[in-house]
């Protein structure tokens, strides 16, 4: 199963998101349970959000890895979601 965690960030935060991105790729690395994941970006080119896909049957492994996420830790996003999401077309 599939989901998708769906974080906006807070305007202005940009800075945030670069001083903690090395932290955030480290972690998103050291979880098998990642199939793809990056960066929104806005009309000014710049990140402002993240999507993060999961193949996982455990809702709750996404709910953890949301709760430690060093972006999170950080006080970047305005608002997180997590939705199950079922793929109909893969390249």
């Amino acid at each position: 199963m599939l989901h998708a965690l769906i974080s906006t960030d807070k305007p202005g935060h940009l800075e945030v998101r670069k001083a903690n991105r090395d932290a955030h790729l480290a972690y998103l690395k050291a979880d098998p349970h990642v199939v793809q994941a990056g960066p929104f970006v806005n009309a000014a080119g710049e990140m402002s959000g993240s999507l993060i896909i999961f193949d996982t049957e455990d809702r709750a492994h996404v709910e953890t890895f949301a709760e430690g996420d060093p972006y999170a830790k950080a006080g970047l996003f305005e608002d997180v979601r997590i939705e199950t999401w079922n793929r109909v077309i893969s390249g």
